[in-house]
């Protein structure tokens, strides 16, 4: 080989290897690097095209353009979606710069402590300082020289701590919210409203739109007056205007429904259930197969909600006989009290540890059949609690009561505009009452914060659509130390220890939502968690089926032609172009067996083949039948028309003489 050969050959090998080399780096290349997936662009610049002349394109940038046009360069018409900034999401939910509700703005008292009650007195020289702090803090965090003014105090709760900076609406209802209550880890609420629908949200999958994931009708025309969920989240009661409670699983699958008593009895201590409309209901606090309800027919019913029968009867103590209705009732934190509301005015607590009261019997009046098929083993309370006597004007609703973590305070709202603040050891008077407070709903509710320092109530709304909202109350002055208004009136508030967001159930006869206040600094998870999720949008090649509706009883101009299957199908028979009998072939009347083609074997059997040729098999056409029948003939002497006793008489009948009838003498 010639010096010139191997110097060809030398320079064919960097070539190839330079190219190697190439193509190894491009495929080791990060794929998440942004560069890789770049397009260049298909025309060059002035600079390039001066750089490389008219240069073709090298093995390597022809490798790139193949490799970039297995990549889509679009999807379609679909447009990508924007990012989600949570600043901007959380901007629009603002109290103060989103849309006030019908004029009305937030109303504060003009002698709102700057500081808590509870706190420490500063120095001069250290509230200056701590003065100074805080307005650098304001600073920073606004972003502008405002300082702790007015809008910030709002923003951040004032001393207080209020999650109310923010609010977004849960909506669906289309009446006033009657219940509303949140599991213990914050995940779902139950919201249930006067349109008789029971709406379940989920905070781990709800969308930006805030919309249900299940609806349900516990009971058709009834509507939703008490929500509970049970101590560890899995079931929940819900209570209607009926005479019947229902459990449902964590999913809105119904579990059991309670029992309704005979009505026609009138001892309701040996009923089996309520035979009144209910009033409201809970799930005990502790114990998870427990629960309690109250109804109009004067008693309070606690239930085994694994077999749903119930466990005792417990009666108000009335100061005359008759039969008044409960209102309301409710447990205590741990469980161990019972407290109700009644339409006499009166407030009655009963220990609920134990077994408490005795065994409902029989009386010398039986009850009916129908209350006799089973055995009466619930008890029966009547006696032994603390009574109120005119706690609240006679024929007042009892609307709504609460315990505090202690079980030593308990509160009453009532339609008498008022919210009253007891002491259970001294159960004869209250502690506080807080007037001014206007309740058109019996359903209006009040409850605790989360670190008791204040009271929640709502208040309803007046026709002209102002006076609807939240007041909040402290706990040891009794005064009103913030008011938050609302569009419609407040029938629901809940405030939640672990998200630190209320929720207020709000409506009227005409609509209903549940509010979400929160902090974006003070609250965590719940309305938080669905910011960032934007619900899917339609796509243009989506498909659905139309649906089609039949009307059988339509006009005969409006009608519809619908044709029948059978008759179709019978004229489609008759048409020799729609319908073809199938070519049988050569040996189509052999049968199966004979050719691979179904039919009869026509024969071809061994058996009979020997049968024919031995003359024992024929067939039926080759047979002379009036032969057959003539065989028979001289046999008829055989098969005589009368049996052996008869022989002697027939043809000709004998019959007995006639007996002549003796003359009377």
């Amino acid at each position: 080989m010639s010096d010139s050969d191997e110097e060809e050959l030398a320079s064919l090998r960097a070539a190839r290897g330079g190219n190697l080399s190439s193509l190894r780096a491009t495929r080791d290349k990060d794929p998440a690097d942004s560069s890789y997936f770049a397009d260049e662009p298909t025309i060059r610049s002035d600079s390039r095209a001066n750089a490389e002349g008219d240069e073709a394109p090298g093995e390597e940038e022809m490798y790139h353009q193949g490799l970039r046009a297995h990549f889509p360069m679009s999807f379609g018409g679909m447009k990508e979606a924007d990012p989600v900034i949570l600043e901007d999401v959380h901007a629009k939910a603002l109290r103060g710069k989103g849309p006030k509700h019908k004029g009305i703005s937030i109303q504060a008292p003009a002698s709102l402590p700057s500081r808590p009650p509870d706190a420490e007195p500063l120095d001069e020289d250290q509230g200056d300082e701590d003065d100074d702090e805080a307005r650098y803090q304001g600073f920073l965090r606004n972003g502008n020289g405002r300082g702790l003014g007015e809008q910030e105090e709002e923003e951040e709760g004032g001393p207080y701590a209020l999650p109310i900076s923010h609010e977004v609406a849960l909506q669906g209802h289309k009446k006033s919210v009657s219940a509303l209550d949140i599991d213990a880890a914050g995940v779902r609420v139950l919201s249930g409203s006067r349109d008789y629908e029971l709406h379940l949200y989920d905070f781990n999958g709800i969308k930006s739109d805030m919309r249900a994931f299940r609806t349900l009708q516990p009971q058709d025309g009834y509507p939703l007056l008490a929500l509970s969920w049970s101590p560890t989240g899995e079931s929940f009661i819900a209570v209607t205007g009926s005479p019947k409670v229902k459990v449902y699983d964590r999913d809105g699958a119904e579990q059991g429904e309670s029992l309704q008593g005979d009505m026609y009895i009138r001892d309701m201590r040996n009923t089996k259930g309520h035979v009144s409309p209910c009033t409201y209901g809970q799930w005990h606090p502790a114990d998870r197969f427990t629960a309690l309800t109250s109804s109009e027919d004067g008693t309070l019913r606690t239930w085994d909600t694994w077999t749903m029968t119930q466990r005792s009867v417990i009666k108000p103590t009335l100061a005359k006989p008759g039969r008044i209705s409960v209102t309301t009732c409710r447990y205590s934190r741990d469980g161990a009290m019972i407290a109700a509301g009644c339409m006499d005015g009166t407030l009655q607590l009963w220990d609920a540890k134990g077994q408490a009261g005795s065994k409902a019997a029989v009386g010398q009046v039986l009850p009916p059949k129908a209350q006799l098929l089973g055995r009466q083993d619930w008890r029966y309370i009547s006696s032994g609690g603390q009574v109120a006597h005119d706690a609240h004007p006679r024929d007042t609703e009892v609307t709504s009561l609460a315990f505090s973590r202690d079980s030593y305070t308990l509160l009453s709202r009532a339609a008498d505009d008022t919210l009253k603040v007891w002491d259970v050891r001294k159960f004869k008077t209250p502690v506080a009452t807080v007037n001014n407070l206007p309740t058109l709903f019996s359903t209006t509710q009040c409850s605790f914060s989360p670190d008791e320092r204040l009271i929640l109530t709502g208040t309803s709304a007046d026709r002209s659509g102002k006076g609807g909202g939240i007041t909040f109350i402290d706990r040891e002055s009794f005064e009103v130390v913030h008011k938050i208004a609302m569009p419609t009136s407040v029938t629901a508030v809940l405030w939640h220890d672990r998200l630190n967001q209320i929720f207020v159930g709000t409506g009227d006869n005409k609509t209903g939502a549940v509010h979400v206040l929160y902090n974006t600094t003070l609250s965590e998870k719940g309305v938080l968690n669905s910011a960032n999720r934007v619900r899917r949008t339609k796509d243009p090649f989506d498909f659905q089926a139309p649906l089609v509706i039949h009307n059988p009883h339509a006009l005969p101009m409006y009608r519809e032609e619908r044709t029948n299957t059978k008759r179709r199908r019978e004229k489609d028979r008759q048409d020799p172009q729609k319908t073809q009998k199938p070519d049988p072939g050569a040996t189509g009347g052999l049968g199966p067996g004979s050719g691979g083609r179904i039919g009869h074997t026509g024969g071809t059997l061994l058996t009979q083949y020997i049968l024919k040729n031995h003359g024992l098999m024929r067939k039926p056409e080759d047979e002379d039948v009036r032969a057959k029948i003539l065989r028979h003939e001289g046999t008829s002497e055989q098969f005589k028309q009368f049996t052996a006793a008869y022989n002697k008489t027939q043809p000709q009948a004998m019959y007995a003489p006639e007996e002549e009838e003796e003359e009377e003498k």
